[in-house]
């Protein structure tokens, strides 16, 4: 009996603190939406831009560094889907004979 209402009250304790974590979560999620004006999209772009995923091209070489970066990832993908999608369309079925 002591294992199961231990169990129960474990239970119960993280209930609250998730619950109280959601609330906690809810109400910084709506005062950021209240910030940004009611607009999800600006308040995505303020959080891009503070965590650094969003960053300023001011020249050139800035853009064709970025670009180049993602031509590498592209490059990547390629290099790797392609052999597996070339055995797959090639793939050779074998028949199976069957005897009486």
């Amino acid at each position: 009996m002591s294992v199961s209402k231990n169990s129960k009250r474990i239970s119960g304790v993280m209930l609250g603190l998730a619950a109280m974590i959601l609330l906690w979560v809810s109400a910084a999620f709506v005062g950021a939406l209240h910030q940004a004006n009611w607009q999800f999209g600006e308040l995505a772009r303020q959080y891009m831009l503070a965590t650094g995923m969003i960053t300023s091209l001011h020249t050139l070489v800035d853009f064709y560094t970025h670009i180049k970066g993602i031509e590498y990832l592209i490059c990547l993908a390629f290099f790797v889907a392609f052999p597996v999608f070339f055995k797959y369309v090639n793939n050779e079925k074998q028949r199976v004979t069957v005897r009486k």
